[in-house]
């Protein structure tokens, strides 16, 4: 319920920056976006820098989920046996530090980096270079990875929507658009991508960061450690942190903004109620919009917030007997982890009902492209027909592997499903609307023929 909370009042406070107009969500945006983008190639250049500078062999950090911290001496072990099975089980002390594995003269043995390719389970674990950082190693990761791709990118059209406020639209559109993509796919997605992907080692492999929920925190520990002294990275990572969350705040600030003038050109033209087609008389912004918009997005956090650890991700009993119970609890009504396996997951759910309206906005785009121009004495073939229908193959081949992906052991299967279920819900109830607002303002629901042609 604290999550809750908070959630609403994220969404009020970001409305309200909307609502004070384009001038102060402009200059907040652009302060949040050079904090964000230069701590984001701050530990880019830290996690390349680690890896170059700790060849096989040399003495790094092993990072200690249990702990949080990384150390730069091999962790003691001893052999625990279990139902006939042997393993091995760190030596921790009462504060769940791991203890050091003492060498042959007293002292902890230093822990010496590698990169290994696999592990003896065929497990992928770290790149042996920078070129396989690049190249696809299985066809189905490919996909899923094209998909984060085209997520991370998302909104970088979001710009378009403020046309009507900029002072030479037809010139300052098109160059903030293409801007933001670059942006976005330049620095915000490849780079960070290839110095996470190279800094993965022995240390902290693919794997650890598979059972992490905030693997790219891991790694600020880690080269924290290795830039400020053994201890100090979390204090590199939470500063980090706050830049992350500055983000949140600036893209929270672009979703409203655009949606909100997408619902006011829509309340002009009346295809939703006109009091959202309205301008604040002294801020000149969509108020009404901002604010439906706003209680919709906590409505809709809250919902998401309901069962974080559904599915997959349930935690075993012995830890949700050490969680506390009660109405603020994360764990207020899932008593056991079959209990929590059981429902989906909530925010994964909602995530991926969002996904699937965003695959369809982006194919509707290119259709709507195709459409505009033919016949337009501006067409081109290659803009206008070949990368729309590109656009249009790739956004439903990644829409159908959200579906059978989890099929093929890609994910879990009842968060697709019920996302899409929702996204299908959404769209016969927008259907129904529109059909019904139509004929009520005595339009035509569907456009027979272009203007000026029989």
């Amino acid at each position: 319920m604290f999550e809750m909370v908070v959630a609403v009042l994220f969404s009020l406070g970001v409305a309200y920056i909307a609502h004070r107009g384009v001038t102060g969500s402009t200059a907040v945006n652009i302060a949040i976006n050079v904090i964000q983008i230069s701590a984001l190639l701050v530990f880019s250049v830290l996690a390349i820098g680690y890896r170059l500078n700790h060849p096989p062999g040399s003495v790094a950090y092993l990072f200690d989920s249990v702990s949080g911290e990384a150390y730069t001496y091999e962790f003691a072990t001893t052999q625990t046996t279990a139902n006939g099975q042997t393993t091995e089980t760190i030596v921790r002390d009462a504060n769940m530090v791991p203890q050091p594995k003492m060498g042959a003269d007293g002292k902890p043995v230093p822990y010496q980096i590698s990169y290994p390719d696999k592990d003896a389970m065929g497990n992928f674990l770290t790149h042996a270079s920078g070129s396989s950082v690049v190249k696809m190693h299985n066809f189905g990761w490919m996909f899923v990875q094209a998909t984060v791709a085209i997520l991370i990118l998302v909104g970088f059209e979001s710009v378009t929507s403020m046309g009507g406020e900029a002072i030479n639209p037809k010139r300052h559109v098109p160059i903030a658009v293409i801007t933001s993509l670059l942006v976005q796919g330049a620095f915000c997605y490849l780079i960070e991508y290839f110095s996470a992907n190279y800094f993965l080692n022995s240390g902290y492999t693919m794997q650890n960061a598979a059972g992490s929920s905030a693997p790219i925190g891991d790694m600020m520990i880690v080269v924290g450690d290795a830039l400020l002294g053994s201890g100090r990275g979390r204090i590199f990572m939470l500063i980090e942190s706050v830049t992350v969350f500055l983000a949140l705040i600036g893209t929270t600030l672009s979703c409203i903004n655009t949606g909100a003038r997408v619902t006011y050109a829509m309340g002009k033209d009346q295809e939703v109620p006109e009091h959202f087609g309205i301008l604040h008389e002294k801020n000149l912004s969509p108020h009404r919009a901002i604010w439906a918009l706003a209680i919709i997005s906590a409505v809709i956090g809250c919902i998401a917030l309901l069962m974080p650890f559904g599915d997959a991700g349930a935690i075993v009993d012995s830890a949700i007997a050490t969680l506390p119970h009660g109405f603020w609890s994360s764990v207020w009504f899932a008593t056991s982890h079959d209990h929590m396996a059981a429902l989906p997951q909530s925010l994964l759910t909602i995530t991926l009902a969002s996904n699937f309206g965003t695959f369809l906005l982006y194919m509707l785009s290119c259709v709507i492209c195709i459409v505009a121009y033919q016949g337009h004495p501006n067409f081109s073939a290659m803009r206008h027909l070949f990368i729309p229908v590109f656009g249009v193959l790739a956004n439903l081949a990644c829409m159908i592997f959200y579906l059978i992906g989890p099929f093929l052991g890609y994910g879990t299967k009842m968060e697709p499903l019920l996302a899409l279920g929702i996204a299908a819900v959404w769209a016969i109830y927008g259907a129904i609307y529109f059909t019904r607002a139509s004929r009520a303002a005595g339009r035509a629901t569907f456009v027979a023929s272009r203007a000026g042609r029989a």
